[in-house]
């Protein structure tokens, strides 16, 4: 790590500490793709239990991933040959984003509300359509993100007919 990335790190957990109460604030944060959620949250009944620990977003391959708030990137990289993205938001929030197709952002990297992520991949293997997954832990506890993220936007889904 470069001696730039090891000086931003104490700036990056001190934003984090005067952020953490918007973070907490349900309905605030923004959409990280724009699409139709296709499978909800669904809890797991223990830790390694079935379920789906968050949503899966309608999305086209190689749309732009953006942070939903500000934080710090705390994963990017592969595992099991995919590549996933974590981003500490702090007061406990983590959330994640899987099976992207391009990393845009490195572990450490302090991110704003907005800031691109990632470029989505294919989703969840063999489910169409492609589709970005998104996750959110509270204090390592799966929760649905629906709570954290503000109302979507109708444009481009509401029609309005002109009355004779």
């Amino acid at each position: 790590m470069s001696a730039r990335r090891w000086l931003a790190l104490p700036l990056a957990f001190a934003t984090l500490l005067l952020l953490a109460p918007t973070a907490l604030a349900a309905g605030v944060w923004r959409w990280p793709v724009v699409g139709p959620i296709i499978r909800g949250f669904d809890p797991p009944t223990s830790p390694y239990g079935s379920g789906h620990r968050g949503i899966d977003i309608a999305t086209a391959i190689g749309s732009e991933v953006v942070a939903p708030a500000p934080g710090v990137v705390s994963f990017a990289g592969p595992v099991g040959g995919s590549l996933f993205v974590s981003v500490d938001h702090g007061g406990g929030l983590v959330s994640s984003y899987s099976w992207v197709s391009s990393l845009l952002v490195r572990k450490g990297d302090v991110v704003g509300e907005g800031a691109p992520l990632a470029l989505s991949g294919q989703g969840h293997p063999g489910v169409s359509p492609p589709h970005l997954h998104f996750g959110v832990r509270r204090d390592g506890e799966y929760v649905d993100p629906l709570e954290l993220l503000s109302a979507p936007s109708v444009v481009g889904i509401v029609r309005l007919v002109p009355v004779p």
